[in-house]
């Protein structure tokens, strides 16, 4: 299965800093994980709802397989509202796990699509893409920040 290993520098803090492994999971794994957070209707099988937030932390959590000894992740963290990860490592681990584990564009849409409008507004502020006002816009910090020195390598077993 692929894996996909990243080291992470003080830029989340110094709490994040070390080295992580993700590898690739089933299709069994992964399609559990979409049908435990989705809701279908009994009449006529389509998809009331889907929670995209568990769907991606649980993704996460399945295809990480190792992290510092610290253990600075864990699932309650990444389902976390109010102490959780930093948005753009949380955004880093969902594009390597989704990367593995087969995760396109399309199915994101179809995921996102699912959502009411409400809890997209809600998805969407969480990801720093909402004004106040209501209109969507990609957040961008006071300060510049230093690049990462994350080094991405990928190999296959």
């Amino acid at each position: 299965m692929k894996t996909e290993s990243l080291e992470i520098d003080e830029r989340f803090g110094q709490e994040y800093k070390g080295r992580y492994v993700f590898q690739e999971m089933t299709w069994a794994k992964r399609n559990r994980i979409i049908q435990k957070h989705t809701k279908y209707s009994k009449a006529t099988g389509e998809v009331e709802s889907s929670d995209f937030i568990a769907i991606q932390a649980e993704t996460i959590w399945a295809s990480l397989k190792e992290q510092p000894q610290t253990k600075p992740i864990s699932l309650e963290k990444l389902l976390g509202e109010d102490i959780g990860v930093p948005v753009e490592l949380g955004e880093l681990f969902s594009k390597i796990a989704n990367k593995l584990n087969g995760m396109s564009h399309e199915d994101l849409r179809f995921l996102l699509e699912q959502l009411d409008e409400e809890s997209r507004i809600q998805l969407f502020k969480s990801f720093g893409f909402v004004k106040p006002s209501g209109g969507l816009q990609h957040s961008s910090q006071d300060s510049p920040q230093k690049p990462s020195s994350n080094s991405q390598s990928s190999s296959t077993s």
